[in-house]
């Protein structure tokens, strides 16, 4: 089945500003996404890397963040064990520890590898407590997002043909009978 780039730009995008909407980031927050532009391409995760369907994906997402001023993770692939790109001011503002390593489309994915490309001072980090999520074709984000994820329903359930799951986080409900929640 043939892809048209245009269309995963413009359901990539759909599907941030829907979760941004549900999600309630605020400048300064961290959106951390995986994504697998073999699944988006119809094929098997890992296996049939498309630079351009990730281009068009992070074409979609990125400008939609910047504009908020909210940071993107780029989550790499599993050989680089999963490790995120972000701005050195996201790393800087959080006090992540900055790793030596740059991914390449089959070594930390095609995405990652854009947002290599086009950020605008990139650096690696291994570890990250994001406040909100996409998984674009079951990268497994979790163990990037803060400790309580709550899933996110939108109009999409796919980035092309790839699967999209969803996520916010929030504070943890500490306290017993008598504490008050927002």
């Amino acid at each position: 089945m043939e892809m048209n780039m245009k269309d995963i730009e413009m359901q990539a995008c759909k599907a941030v500003e829907e979760l941004l909407e549900v999600a309630n980031l605020k400048s300064g927050d961290i959106l951390v996404v995986g994504c697998s532009s073999s699944e988006i391409m119809g094929g098997q995760i890992g296996h049939a890397s498309a630079l351009n369907a990730a281009q068009a994906a992070f074409a979609g997402i990125y400008p939609v963040l910047k504009e908020k001023g909210i940071f993107l993770a780029a989550q790499c692939c599993e050989h680089l064990n999963r490790a995120l790109i972000l701005e050195r001011a996201c790393a800087e503002k959080y006090g992540y520890e900055i790793v030596n390593v740059h991914p390449q489309p089959k070594a930390g994915g095609s995405f990652a590898t854009t947002a290599w490309n086009n950020f605008e001072e990139p650096v690696a980090v291994e570890h990250i407590k994001a406040h909100a999520g996409m998984d674009i074709g079951g990268t497994l984000i979790g163990m990037h997002l803060r400790d309580v994820a709550v899933p996110v329903r939108i109009s999409l359930d796919h980035v092309g043909q790839a699967i999209l799951l969803c996520a916010r986080t929030r504070p943890k409900f500490v306290g017993g009978s008598r504490a008050i929640y927002d």
